[in-house]
């Protein structure tokens, strides 16, 4: 429409996103659909990534159990080891991802233990040096006004915890 416009009032019209959608182009190796707005199709692509997406968010820290099986992955990982974003970055692939806290005497959910082998979901196990776990469950606390004398940031505590999902993985 815009170049039409411009033809039809004889006036120049220039993309200023032609140069450095070429050089990313060249750079990735890619080529151009020279489509625009297509990254807002509404394909089977696109509704498979709106299914990943409620998938992910029905199923974020161990919501709901009931359907695990129909995960393409699932994360099993201690507290504060980035698992609801990384499900997050997975469902936007188009992947169904569900994640499953690990938590020190709570047992895990039967539907992820009756998980088979291939062509089952992968399960990922998500762990962190606990010195640094530490120190994020530290801030976290803190931007929760939360109290800051728990087991939750015990190194020792937190250190036995990693351990264990380490041992569950």
């Amino acid at each position: 429409i815009i170049q039409t416009e411009c033809q039809r009032k004889r006036i120049p019209c220039i993309s200023v996103l032609d140069p450095i959608i070429k050089f990313l182009g060249n750079h990735l190796g890619a080529e151009s659909r020279g489509k625009p707005g297509i990254q807002h199709e509404m394909d089977e692509e696109y509704f498979d990534r709106i299914d990943a997406m409620q998938y992910a968010l029905a199923h974020d820290d161990g919501q709901a159990y009931w359907n695990l099986k129909e995960a393409d992955i699932i994360l099993l990982g201690v507290s504060r080891t980035s698992k609801t974003p990384t499900c997050i970055y997975i469902a936007n692939r188009g992947l169904k991802a569900a994640n499953v806290p690990y938590v020190p005497g709570v047992p895990l959910p039967e539907e992820l233990m009756e998980i088979g082998e291939y062509p089952g979901p992968l399960v990922v196990g998500l762990t962190k040096d606990p010195k640094s776990l530490v120190e994020i469950r530290k801030n976290r606390l803190r931007s929760l006004n939360e109290d800051d004398n728990t087991d939750y940031i015990d190194i020792e505590t937190v250190k036995q915890e990693v351990i264990g999902c380490r041992r569950v993985c």
